[in-house]
């Protein structure tokens, strides 16, 4: 598939996800949408299929049947000319160790947990991804609300300039002000288009279509400190205990792989010898003679692997846990810069009023209060900046978290 047909195939499916506007949907259908994502779809079918190799790790190998003759004469071909010469009739069935075989599907069946441990970690984070895709969603539409807002501002301020001009007063370098800042709008504007495309994209690539959805309510949710409440660390610790059935493995091998052999003969008639027909039966086992060179390391590899994997176990609790405190610490700062905002718009709210009270007893202009009301625009979009930073917060801390 060429490079150029790739981007042709993805620009019409992002067409057709797209085309289609906006979609009202609950939360709680998008989250069903979720699960359908492919990469979650993949895992399943990850986890079934070694279920079912855990079924078929204890079942025995198929016997061997063997059919054949025995002694026959090259150079006077007969069946009852020669004693020995005698057809044959044979089964062979291998009994492997039964704790190897356990092992196996044991091993088979921790792996199977271990995928579905890494499907539900992965379907938090994409559960959080698409709460952060709504949050943007509400981010940029409050913002593009804003930004027309302070547009009609600059309109109204502009009238106020022009008529101080009129009036004698030296205002013209705020008509140059007032152009920059509407340029500054317009650059915002076209920004926000970016980003929207950009976040419909996203929502199309996790659930198909671009929701109308609002973000749902967000509580963060308390670590009572155990690691075993991380989704990492349940991947992590499935994973141990699939090494875990690995030294069982290696252990087995040092007993004994048992065998039996049936054959079944029979001898034609000779002129100088009577038919017989006779059993043969056989029992092998293996000896680990070969331990030094083969089980010993294998068995020295397999708790090198679990060593690793208890490793692994420790650096993803380390690793979960520092990720839940950074998270911890946007959702704090953001909360903060939420309330440090607010108390600045409190503030230039005192001061239009008392601007307003001032221009109404006649003393003074309107561009100050203009001025003002600007400046509250231009807060009120920093907070849902930090609003949206706050929800992202959220939902990632909480992905990070096995919750059900």
């Amino acid at each position: 598939m060429s490079k150029m047909f790739r981007s042709l195939l993805a620009t019409a499916f992002m067409s057709v996800v797209l085309a289609k506007g906006a979609h009202a949907q609950s939360f709680e259908d998008l989250e069903s949408r979720l699960w359908s994502h492919p990469s979650l779809t993949a895992l399943g079918y990850e986890a079934e299929a070694d279920r079912e190799r855990a079924t078929a790790a204890t079942a025995l190998p198929d016997p061997v049947i063997s059919v054949g003759i025995n002694n026959f004469p090259i150079f006077d071909p007969s069946f009852d000319s020669y004693l020995p010469t005698n057809k044959a009739v044979g089964i062979r069935q291998q009994f492997p160790s039964l704790a190897g075989r356990e092992a196996r599907a044991g091993e088979a069946r921790a792996m199977s947990a271990q995928t579905e441990a890494v499907r539900d970690a992965r379907y938090a984070a994409l559960r959080a991804e698409l709460i952060t895709l709504l949050a943007e969603k509400r981010r940029i539409a409050e913002q593009r609300t804003f930004a027309d807002a302070r547009n009609a501002k600059y309109d109204e301020l502009t009238g106020v300039v022009e008529a101080e001009i009129d009036a004698g007063r030296p205002a013209v370098y705020r008509l140059a002000e007032i152009e920059s800042e509407r340029a500054e709008v317009a650059r915002t504007l076209v920004d926000l288009d970016r980003q929207e495309a950009e976040t419909d994209a996203q929502l199309g690539d996790l659930v198909g279509l671009v929701p109308s959805t609002g973000v749902p309510a967000l509580n963060e949710t308390d670590w009572s400190g155990a690691a075993l409440e991380f989704h990492a660390v349940r991947v992590a610790d499935a994973a141990l205990r699939v090494t875990g059935y690995g030294v069982d493995e290696a252990r087995s091998e040092w007993k004994p792989e048992w065998g039996a052999q049936l054959t079944y003969q029979q001898r034609d008639e000779g002129a100088t010898f009577a038919g017989d027909d006779w059993v043969s039966g056989m029992v092998t086992f293996t000896v680990p003679l070969w331990a030094e060179k083969k089980q010993a390391p294998n068995l020295r590899a397999a708790k090198a692997r679990q060593a690793s994997a208890e490793q692994r176990y420790q650096a993803a609790a380390r690793t979960a846990a520092a990720q839940y405190a950074s998270q911890d610490a946007v959702i704090r700062s953001a909360a903060a810069s939420i309330d440090v905002l607010n108390g600045k718009i409190a503030a230039v709210e005192d001061e239009v009023e008392a601007q307003l009270i001032t221009y109404e007893s006649g003393v003074g202009g309107y561009a100050p209060i203009i001025d003002g009301e600007i400046a509250i625009l231009k807060l009120r979009a920093e907070i849902e900046t930090e609003k949206a930073r706050k929800a992202s917060a959220i939902a990632r801390l909480n992905a990070l978290l096995v919750t059900q």
